[in-house]
């Protein structure tokens, strides 16, 4: 079994807070990244797909059609976007590291199928420090 990882970035803003929280239980909770206190993250997203090298071209997945698909359906809607405000996603949901993992793979998934390839694994750096690992409902093969 062979991974191959894209790496594609975007910038977007959020805050944390639930609305049936009193802003001191927000604050205490999510810090500064509560409230009314907006703030962007430049995002590094890390896609991977796997699979056996097709005997022909080498390839696991074209990393240029795994490109135009994390853009089309990720990198397009969220780029310059207010995660809270701008996008459907997360209506229902807080806009978190972990939470944009799921979200994206739920895009992702059915997309990575189609071209003949298994989304392994969605990968999202909030900063240089923090990021979350989605490897899909079932976990981590």
């Amino acid at each position: 079994m062979h991974y191959v990882t894209r790496r594609e970035t975007f910038n977007a803003a959020h805050k944390l807070a639930l609305p049936t929280w009193s802003d001191e239980r927000n604050r205490e909770v999510f810090g500064k990244c509560a409230n009314a206190n907006w703030h962007g993250h430049n995002y590094d997203l890390r896609v991977t797909v796997s699979g056996s090298p097709d005997p022909v071209t080498g390839f696991v997945m074209d990393a240029k059609v795994l490109s135009q698909i994390i853009k089309r359906t990720v990198v397009d809607v969220l780029d310059h976007s207010n995660l809270n405000l701008d996008v459907d996603w997360f209506r229902d949901r807080l806009p978190t590291t972990e939470n944009l993992t799921t979200a994206i793979w739920e895009r992702l998934v059915d997309e990575v199928s189609a071209a003949g390839s298994a989304l392994y694994r969605v990968r999202l750096y909030e900063t240089e420090n923090i990021y979350a690992d989605y490897y899909g409902p079932a976990g981590r093969p």
